[in-house]
């Protein structure tokens, strides 16, 4: 009786430990759960809930609550968990790298573009990856696709559909044009010349494409890369300029040559191959056009004197390495904003804006720009333009033909918004469609 009372005893004393933990597992469940509630609502209140790029969709179903996707992800607050199911916070600030996506033990998350609210425009391809006209192909971040390893793979993808379609007889010059030299660019290229292709590759700016406007030193891949003619790469976490460096080095070893500032303006259909027309009064034909270009557009200039000095920029890239300079940022959208207030801490910066308020910026970054002026962190010049950029100094004016003002200057970053590729892809004759939520990335 007595061994029967202990035995009650022990398998109580459990019982009641098994049912504190779970009572205290429940309760931290439902704090943290309240807390992703509570910077949800944040999210929402500051406009950076909704994507506006490539981002994870959760199937609540498959979900088994690992954390997973939150730990494999080096952005901070895209994911979090509520109510025992992982959901995204903040989607906007979502770059589509995809470490959620291969990270998830039940292949839970897929990687979508759009909303059912917010569709993005994508240009049409089939499943070779050729547009609506027979000969143009589209292949990385332009179809959807910005995550490095995938765009490299369609890049190669392109081109084995670009072979297959036929080495048909031409008056062309080049077998194949490829438009970027970003990640699927430069897969395409070296595909093509695995294949004996006669090739020719162009960029508007320089060898790497958009990979290189990410605002972080570090760049995370999941799984290798399979590059063409040179086998797999297995860099999981490495630097922009490790990732230049491994691609210049398998073009040279290769003889290939990328042809940088050389902006495409005009693409059109002749007799049997495409005329490509660069800014630059450049002019080529070929039987095949493959597009690898970004979606975020040609950075829109202000046209003044002195913008073509190597000290003008127009994205922000590394602002931890910039310090003791004087600097000009130019706008007055969220872009111009944050980066003014990156480069603050350890910089002057004068920040130029033609409106005389801030209407179209997130609430947090109008808080955060009202701070830095009261601390003087930041100078603010509103209604004002930039006439003129100088070795060392710019000349600011104060609203139309007012006052003018010289302030010394070594740095001048301006965002003034882009051209979208849409009105290129329009003028080639390419269709656009609206993508509402379509998933672009999915587990078989």
């Amino acid at each position: 009786m007595e061994i029967l009372f202990e035995n009650i005893l022990i398998y109580s004393i459990v019982f009641i430990f098994c049912l504190m933990v779970v009572i205290l597992y429940l309760r931290r469940q439902k704090k943290n759960s309240k807390i992703v509630e509570e910077k949800i609502l944040k999210a929402k209140e500051e406009g950076l809930y909704e994507p506006v790029s490539l981002h994870p969709v959760v199937d609540e179903n498959t979900c088994i609550q690992t954390g997973a996707c939150i730990s494999a992800c080096p952005e901070k607050d895209i994911l979090g968990i509520r109510n025992g199911k992982a959901t995204t916070i903040n989607a906007s600030h979502c770059i589509g790298h995809g470490a959620c996506f291969h990270a998830c033990p039940t292949q839970a998350i897929t990687l979508c573009i759009g909303t059912e609210k917010r569709g993005v425009d994508l240009p049409h391809i089939n499943y070779n990856f050729e547009t609506n006209i027979p000969g143009i192909y589209i292949a990385g971040e332009l179809g959807g696709m910005g995550l490095i390893k995938n765009a490299v793979e369609q890049g190669r993808q392109a081109v084995e559909n670009i072979v297959k379609a036929g080495k048909k007889q031409h008056k062309a010059s080049y077998d194949l044009i490829i438009v970027g030299a970003g990640p699927a660019g430069i897969s395409a290229t070296l595909n093509a010349k695995k294949h004996n292709l006669k090739c020719l590759t162009l960029d508007q700016d320089t060898l790497g494409g958009t990979v290189f406007s990410f605002p972080r030193s570090k760049i995370v891949m999941t799984s290798p890369l399979d590059l063409p003619l040179y086998g797999k790469v297995k860099l999981y976490e490495t630097s922009k300029s490790e990732l230049l460096d491994l691609w210049k080095t398998v073009l040279q070893k290769n003889d290939l040559t990328i042809i940088e500032n050389s902006k495409v303006e005009v693409i059109v259909p002749e007799d049997g191959h495409f005329r490509v027309e660069t800014l630059n009064g450049d002019k080529y034909t070929s039987r095949f056009v493959l597009l690898a270009i970004g979606r975020r557009g040609t950075p829109r200039k202000l046209n003044i004197p002195g913008e073509e000095l190597e000290k003008v920029a127009y994205r922000l890239l590394e602002p931890e390495i910039i310090s003791e300079k004087n600097i000009m940022v130019v706008g007055g959208g969220d872009s111009a904003i944050e980066s003014a207030l990156l480069l603050a801490p350890q910089n002057k910066v004068v920040l130029s804006y033609r409106g005389d308020a801030f209407s179209r910026i997130k609430p947090m970054n109008k808080e955060r720009i009202q701070e830095a002026m009261e601390q003087g962190l930041i100078d603010v010049k509103l209604n004002t333009n930039l006439l003129s950029i100088e070795k060392d100094e710019v000349i600011l004016a104060s609203g139309e033909g007012g006052e003018k003002t010289r302030l010394k200057n070594d740095l001048v970053y301006v965002f003034a918004g882009g051209e979208l590729p849409t009105q290129f892809l329009m003028k080639i004759g390419l269709q656009i469609t609206k993508k509402f939520g379509e998933a672009m990335l999915k587990h078989k």
